[in-house]
């Protein structure tokens, strides 16, 4: 295991950002939001003027109460202090202070709203974007590292924008503006104090090279742990069945301890930049005290222009500081924009086709011509499938789990194409029609049931939107599952809570039958839809759904032999190829694998009845 972590982190750490992709990929998303972008980062650069102004004007109060004082001092006559003078010049900077201010509210204002709807789009780009996305890259990664690209780093981001952004912005300006305001002093005095720059810049980029990667390493481990927590928490019930509590303990002890390492050498790497700057900002300060003095002595400079210098030398240290003190967010942010933009150049399905389809016309004829698959190119699972199921007809898929029954289904929705061979449909080749359009003619009934936070009547209607409130009565009719709704306090408005917990297995899957059923389509596909009931419902369920196929094409996959007796073709299936395909009583005759099949679940059935 702990050989794997290892790998795992050596391959992340060779992951780099491109931080100009993440630029240049971010720009297109700000871009519409640019007015107020730019009015913001005006107001940013008119603040920052002020703050440059303001030790000057702060030193030259100093410098009048010095010269008021020495000439008090010496008896000068008529000396005294310059009151007036003093207030004109503390005026000056009150208004500079409130120009400074309301800048700064200008700023927050445009430049929240900015932001945030620039993650308001990302957001949405992302969502809409995994709706087109095929089903091999889910395959390929965990669901709670999808999410956590849609959720942490987005927020991620968005926090590093909206605390950073102003921030650094107003950082170069101040360092700007500061250099002219010292340079307008002394300028010997400034070349001294610019000994800060080089060695700041070279600490900041030798700190910065090393925690990069350490940053990337902990946004790709964060992923890892809610993609393990998620899975957790999804299979709590088997865990606490197979007593596997501390196995899941240990496991997520495991990803939360890298989490932690890898957190804390990337804070930690990157919250040594300040200290060494102030460091070397102290001593720059203090030559910069000694000279300074000299200059006043010999009456080349005033005090209160010493005084303002020294003030400029904190003005350069305060944006270096901020700078290296948002090194972590600054990072962290582009190695959360590198796994967004990642998502969000992800190669999509091909939606559209080359052959328009009217659905209405569609009868509902499939053809298997000859298929060949395989999730891997050098692994083929189905070597040639072959088969046609007509119009009405019922065709159950029978064979071993694992034998490509589910598969052989998945290529029929496109949900993966083949690598050999043709599908078609009404004689035209599924990967001419746009995918909307085929998926537009099935509807799908899973094992595993899917229904979201809602009323009952919503999650039926899902099939069709613009349904009745009739047609859903008689869907759920036709599902029998009318007469349970009709239990419920509120009827077809009853709630069902976001874990879809407060209504049974077998009342889940008969609501999403009633769905399927709603959404009328041309062929239906039935992928275990029986299993999460009981006998006497499945015996009320199998006479709806032959109501429902009644003139449909319809795939029953099923491993209760007993339920597809009536079908009009089987087809055996058995590591992944057709290996019989027939009515029932055709197999049977054949003495093959499905009479072996059938038989061995007969014997099943004939034991439990004995025992019983």
């Amino acid at each position: 295991m702990a050989e794997m972590n290892q790998n795992k982190n050596d391959s992340l750490n060779k992951k780099k950002v491109n931080w100009k992709f993440c630029l240049s990929q971010l720009m297109t998303f700000v871009k519409p939001y640019r007015l107020k972008l730019g009015l913001a980062l005006f107001m940013v650069f008119v603040a920052n003027i002020t703050f440059a102004l303001n030790p000057t004007v702060e030193g030259m109060i100093t410098t009048q109460l010095a010269e008021d004082a020495e000439a008090i001092i010496k008896g000068t006559e008529g000396a005294y202090v310059h009151f007036n003078i003093l207030f004109q010049i503390m005026a000056v900077l009150g208004i500079l202070y409130l120009i400074k201010t309301i800048s700064q509210l200008i700023t927050a204002i445009f430049l929240t709203d900015a932001i945030q709807q620039t993650m308001h789009d990302i957001r949405a780009a992302l969502q809409k974007k995994i709706q087109l996305l095929p089903v091999r890259y889910f395959d390929d990664r965990a669901f709670g590292d999808v999410l956590s690209t849609v959720t942490n780093d987005v927020d991620t981001l968005s926090n590093a924008l909206q605390q950073t952004l102003q921030r650094v912005f107003s950082a170069v300006l101040t360092f700007i503006f500061v250099i002219i305001m010292m340079l307008r002093i002394n300028p010997l005095m400034t070349v001294i104090a610019l000994i800060i720059i080089p060695l700041s810049l070279l600490i900041t980029r030798f700190f910065v090279s090393r925690s990069q990667k350490l940053f990337d390493l902990q946004q790709q481990t964060l992923g890892e742990l809610n993609g393990t927590i998620t899975e957790m928490y999804g299979g709590f019930n088997e865990v606490i069945l197979y007593n596997k509590q501390e196995d899941a303990v240990n496991r997520f002890k495991d990803v939360n301890n890298r989490m932690c390492g890898a957190s804390f050498k990337a804070q930690f790497m990157s919250s040594m930049i300040s200290p060494f700057i102030s460091l070397v900002t102290y001593l720059t300060i203090g030559i910069i005290a000694v000279v300074g003095c000299f200059f006043v002595i010999g009456g080349t400079l005033t005090v209160g222009n010493l005084q303002a210098f020294i003030r400029y030398i904190w003005q350069i240290n305060d944006p270096l500081s901020q700078i290296s003190q948002l090194s972590a967010q600054v990072q962290s942010s582009f190695s959360a924009m590198h796994r967004i933009f990642e998502l969000l150049n992800e190669e999509e399905e091909v939606q559209k086709g080359t052959v328009a389809v009217d659905k209405e016309k569609i009868k509902g004829n499939v053809t298997f011509e000859h298929v060949q698959f395989g999730y891997e190119d050098d692994k083929i699972l189905m070597k040639d499938v072959s088969f046609t199921a007509k119009q009405g007809q019922m065709v159950a898929l029978v064979g071993p789990t694992g034998a490509g029954k589910t598969t052989l289904m998945n290529l029929l929705l496109r949900f993966y194409d083949v690598k050999g061979g043709s599908i078609k449909i009404d004689g035209i080749d599924i990967r001419d029609m746009d995918r909307e359009d085929l998926r537009s003619l099935f509807s799908l009934v899973l094992q595993d049931t899917w229904l979201f936070s809602g009323t009952i009547g919503d999650n039926i209607r899902y099939g069709r939107l613009n349904a009745r409130k009739d047609e859903v009565v008689d869907a759920a009719k036709m599902a029998n599952v009318h007469h349970f709704i009709q239990t419920l306090g509120h009827g077809y408005d009853s709630m069902i809570n976001e874990e879809a917990n407060n209504i049974s297995q077998g009342e889940k899957q008969l609501l999403t039958i009633a769905r399927a059923v709603l959404k009328d389509p041309q062929i239906l596909i039935l992928d275990e839809a029986t299993s999460s009931v009981d006998t006497r419902l499945e015996k009320m369920l199998q006479d709806a759904m032959q109501k429902v196929m009644q003139g449909r094409t319809s795939f029953v996959i099923a491993h209760r032999l007993s339920t597809i007796r009536n079908a009009d073709l089987i087809l055996v299936i058995e590591n992944g190829d057709i290996v019989e395909q027939g009515t029932h009583e055709s197999l049977l005759a054949k003495k093959g694998f499905y009479e072996k099949l059938y038989n061995s679940q007969f014997a099943s059935k004939q034991e439990k009845n004995a025992v019983s």
